[in-house]
């Protein structure tokens, strides 16, 4: 996979603690860069770059106000986690099923 489209990948987007941080933040609505990166230890732009890789992957929207840019969460996009999720869940589900019944007896 090029960088350039491994960037663009919702699963690779969200493998980072500090871009999953970005998106719990940004649950509360829109924030400039500056604040959001107020929010965390590392550099303005090592946030920045983490902003640029959630925008590539469509998780953030970009908006200038300004001097300002302003980012917001686009959850439609992780839609497809979620039915990449779904059935992981039915697997363990069923499976769990028929571990309870093999602990029980057989019943």
């Amino acid at each position: 996979m090029s960088r350039a489209r491994a960037h663009a990948d919702v699963f690779h987007a969200i493998a980072d603690p500090t871009r999953r941080a970005i998106l719990d933040r940004l649950r509360a609505g829109p924030a400039p860069v500056n604040a959001l990166a107020s929010d965390f230890k590392q550099s303005r732009p090592a946030v920045s770059k983490h902003l640029r890789v959630l925008r590539l992957a469509r998780l953030v929207t970009e908006e200038r106000a300004g001097r300002e840019r302003l980012y917001q969460l686009r959850p439609i996009a992780l839609q497809q986690i979620a039915g990449w999720l779904d059935g992981y869940r039915t697997f363990w589900l069923v499976n769990l099923d028929r571990l309870k019944r093999h602990v029980e007896g057989g019943k």
